[in-house]
């Protein structure tokens, strides 16, 4: 099982350096595990960047993976990583995601390195 880390879901999306390295997860979809938390922050960003459209198309592409609601049990789970991490929230709900499906997290994101669980590109300068 697979969650993508929302800056490597805008990273495969705008075909950038670590695109490939990303794709092996994102394409996966049987694999695929997308906290809604993901869908927010890309759908966002996209918005603000492109057009609707574009963000509603990289949302159809994302809810073909499993999208899990951030519930209770995973919210509660993410605010003990936050503190045992010290992992700020949104990171804290993508690791607690992850977790709670036994997945790898796929993240570009430099506060995940080291972590457990985690497949770590840092970002291209």
């Amino acid at each position: 099982m697979n969650v993508v880390d929302s800056c490597a879901w805008l990273e495969y999306f705008a075909n950038g350096a670590n695109a490939a390295f990303f794709a092996r997860a994102v394409e996966d979809t049987r694999k695929l595990v997308i906290p809604t938390l993901s869908l927010y922050e890309v759908f966002k960003r996209i918005l603000q960047q492109r057009t609707e459209s574009d963000a509603l198309q990289a949302i159809a592409v994302m809810q073909q993976g499993t999208v899990v609601d951030l519930d209770a049990r995973l919210a509660l789970s993410a605010a003990r990583i936050s503190v045992d991490c010290k992992l700020p929230m949104a990171d804290s709900v993508m690791l607690a995601t992850a977790r709670a499906f036994g997945a790898t997290l796929w993240t570009q994101d430099e506060h995940f390195k080291g972590l457990p669980g985690v497949r770590y590109r840092p970002m291209p300068e």
